[in-house]
């Protein structure tokens, strides 16, 4: 037994229009909703990647300047072209200065060479002689041979100097090689702590 429902507009089939479909026009604009997203999408998942990256290759940390971890300078290369090169040996150079010259400069120690410990030793020699530290690491090569004092502005010098008699080295070296610091001692393998 077979239900039959009474005849409506749909049973008649015609070439004309459709019945029962309809779709509305198309909004204009629509394609660069989907393109923003997708650049939004694409400039987060770069970014991402690019901190994953940095926070893995160790040139970026979350640490304060205060720890005694390797600072973003570390990534510098000693092997850096100087922006001036005013090198003098301490015996030459007018008075070095002393710890109480240093006021608020902040003294980096990045190691140089593959001995494990040597920025600690040598951040130990510093302190050890009245300098503040602000943080050691390692040098972005290993094969530094000499110990070298950098500093950022010419009014750095004799800190510069005073620093490098400390540690018992005669190389001083103006420098905008390493931005993060004041003064910066990249260690070489002359450097016996």
């Amino acid at each position: 037994m077979t239900t039959r429902y009474p005849r409506d507009r749909f049973d008649d089939v015609a070439d004309g229009p459709r019945v029962g479909a309809h779709r509305g026009a198309q909004r204009r604009g629509r394609g660069w909703i989907a393109f923003a997203w997708a650049a939004l999408a694409t400039g987060v998942l770069v970014g991402i990647g690019v901190l994953v990256l940095a926070l893995l290759n160790g040139s970026y940390s979350f640490t304060g300047s205060a720890s005694p971890t390797a600072s973003s300078s570390a990534s510098a290369t000693s092997s850096a072209a100087p922006s001036a090169s005013a090198s003098a040996p301490a015996s030459q150079a007018p008075a070095a200065g002393t710890p109480a010259d240093q006021g608020t400069t902040t003294v980096v120690v990045l190691n140089g060479t593959t001995t494990t410990g040597l920025a600690a030793k040598a951040s130990a020699a510093l302190t050890g002689a009245g300098w503040k530290v602000t943080s050691t690491g390692d040098a972005g090569t290993t094969g530094t041979t000499a110990t070298i004092v950098y500093y950022q502005q010419a009014s750095q010098a004799a800190v510069a100097r005073g620093i490098a008699k400390s540690l018992g080295v005669t190389a001083v070296q103006q420098s905008a090689a390493f931005p993060n610091a004041d003064i910066s001692v990249v260690l070489g393998a002359d450097y016996a702590g």
